[in-house]
């Protein structure tokens, strides 16, 4: 315990998955954690719950998608605790699951906007912010899809590749500025988390899969270690990146997939 205290931390798509479980693991650790989403009640109650168990955390309405937003929010950070020390980059969408000769261009930039342009105003105003606290580090959850190609999912890919490299600049610049910042990207496999059950699902009904169990059932084939990941899991990853025993890491992936790239 302890891990992180007098930080203050930032996680977008905090109201569910991967998201909600590292806002309670962040606060568990010490940190301060400003937890953001566009889904409000669910927010407020992962804020809730984690002040039930003696977290320091607050909940702000966010569309990563709007700078004007991100603004807001890190003013927030610095305002209610102080500065800003850790920013986790977690909010995203699930691709359209349609093949690029049929994927509506709207469909395209919507994922585009949410899981890399999002990232884009998270490193920009998180370097703004942590430059005047003294440093920090950002992670900025891509997925085993920035790695690999799949099928029917070029806006996904194209968007978590782009977290790939997009990382690694940011790294690159905020060393060579001696900002005392440092920027990674975590790749997870498949987790059960309600964003993957609802791709599955839309998959089903759009007759692209069988039954959600046999789906699930195919997920979990793919995976060596023989299921599906746990938020928890993520979790952990992040968490080791936003504390300082990660100090000698910056611009790297961190590929937590149960096996899946192994192969």
């Amino acid at each position: 315990m302890g891990r992180l205290d007098g930080k203050v931390a930032i996680v977008t798509g905090a109201a569910k998955g991967i998201g909600a479980a590292t806002s309670a693991l962040l606060a568990e650790e010490g940190a301060s954690v400003v937890c953001t989403d566009v889904d409000t009640a669910a927010g407020e109650a992962i804020a809730d719950a984690i002040q039930n168990n003696g977290g320091r955390v607050t909940f702000a309405s966010h569309d990563v998608t709007k700078e004007a937003d991100w603004e807001r929010v890190v003013a927030l950070a610095i305002e209610s605790f102080g500065g800003v020390h850790v920013l986790v980059n977690n909010a995203g969408v699930a691709p359209s699951g349609a093949p690029i000769e049929d994927l509506e261009l709207s469909e395209w930039s919507k994922t585009i906007a949410i899981d890399l342009d999002s990232v884009f105003l998270g490193c920009k105003h998180g370097i703004r912010a942590m430059k005047q606290s003294g440093g920090g580090s950002i992670i900025n959850i891509s997925s085993i899809m920035g790695l690999i190609g799949s099928p029917n999912a070029a806006d996904y890919n194209a968007a978590k590749g782009g977290v790939r490299l997009l990382t690694k600049v940011a790294a690159l610049e905020c060393a060579d500025a001696g900002y005392g910042i440092r920027v990674n990207s975590v790749h997870p496999g498949f987790i059960d988390t309600p964003l993957v059950r609802n791709a599955v699902e839309g998959g089903v009904t759009a007759g692209r899969m069988g039954s959600a169990n046999e789906a699930i059932e195919m997920l979990t084939m793919l995976h060596p270690i023989g299921r599906l990941g746990f938020p928890k899991e993520i979790a952990n990853a992040i968490l080791f990146l936003a504390s300082d025993e990660s100090s000698f890491m910056t611009g790297s992936e961190m590929v937590v997939d149960g096996g899946y790239t192994a192969r």
